[in-house]
């Protein structure tokens, strides 16, 4: 399966890439020299159902407000 990383190589520039979810190095779209994948951050989303989150919970609220609204 193909994906998109960010790789950065020794001269700092970063690029993204798509390639096999195993390619761990690359050349480089501006120098050509290797390029090492880097860890991207996680994306996480809170949870707005148990009110844990209150920001999420107004959030959702204000959403599913506002869709009924249009309906």
């Amino acid at each position: 399966m193909f994906k998109v990383f960010d790789y950065l190589c020794p001269d700092g520039h970063l690029n993204e890439h798509f390639v096999k979810d195993s390619t761990l190095t690359v050349n480089c779209k501006n120098c050509g020299r290797p390029a090492q994948r880097q860890l991207a951050m996680p994306r996480s989303v809170l949870e707005p159902f148990s009110g844990d989150f209150a920001g999420a919970t107004l959030k959702w609220a204000k959403h599913h407000e506002n869709k009924a609204k249009s309906d």
